[in-house]
């Protein structure tokens, strides 16, 4: 990854951007001199997106097959809500 400051971001705009991602999949953007965020290309971004969904599926499958699940009504899984939320 590489950095561009807030303020070349603010006088050469997204071409600062674009100069950056020509090389690396993502550009961090300093202010003030601490990094606050990452730009990337959208078609990285969904990629990403589908990483994170790729694990969550295989996490629930590894519950399914543990047995790490219940079967309850919803009005019993709202109650389990209620008090988890109140502890």
């Amino acid at each position: 990854m590489s950095q561009i400051s807030a303020n070349d971001l603010k006088t050469k705009g997204v071409a600062a951007i674009e100069a950056i991602l020509a090389q690396h999949s993502e550009a961090i953007v300093s202010v003030r001199g601490k990094d606050r965020f990452v730009v990337m290309e959208i078609a990285h971004y969904n990629y990403l997106r589908e990483c994170e969904l790729d694990a969550a599926i295989a996490e629930t499958k590894a519950d399914l097959a543990a047995g790490r699940f219940t079967t309850e009504s919803l009005d019993e899984h709202l109650a389990w809500l209620d008090q988890s939320c109140s502890n």
